[in-house]
């Protein structure tokens, strides 16, 4: 006689030795990494294009004839601003519910564009 209990087939193994589902988890925590690696690299990627720091880091090239140091310059810094963006971020995490986030972020972008516009119209 089998038993079908929920403790001892999750504990059975396949024939690859691998304890049931231990496999699919590997792999989806595989495809959320990549996934959250893509997702950040594309949208970082895109929004510095173009961006005043590119063009700062273009002039200062040009202007010292040194493109490795102003490379990596502003790799260090770039990757400074992003440690403290991850960590300030990751600190709100633990005190905010992801909603209020949400809404925090999209009241500070809208005042921002409200501000941006009206310095353009000229109020």
């Amino acid at each position: 006689m089998t038993s079908s209990s929920p403790i001892e087939s999750a504990t059975d193994a396949p024939s690859g030795g691998q304890p049931n589902g231990q496999t699919a988890k590997a792999s989806s925590t595989k495809a959320t990494f990549w996934g959250i690696f893509l997702s950040t690299f594309i949208t970082i990627f895109l929004a510095e294009l173009g961006d005043k720091t590119q063009v700062a880091t273009l002039l200062i090239s040009a202007e010292s004839h040194k493109p490795i140091t102003v490379f990596i310059g502003a790799a260090l810094a770039l990757i400074s601003t992003s440690l403290v963006g991850v960590l300030v971020g990751q600190w709100l995490a633990r005190r905010i519910s992801p909603e209020a986030l949400d809404t925090m972020a999209g009241v500070l972008l809208l005042i921002i564009s409200v501000s941006l516009v009206a310095d353009v119209i000229g109020f």
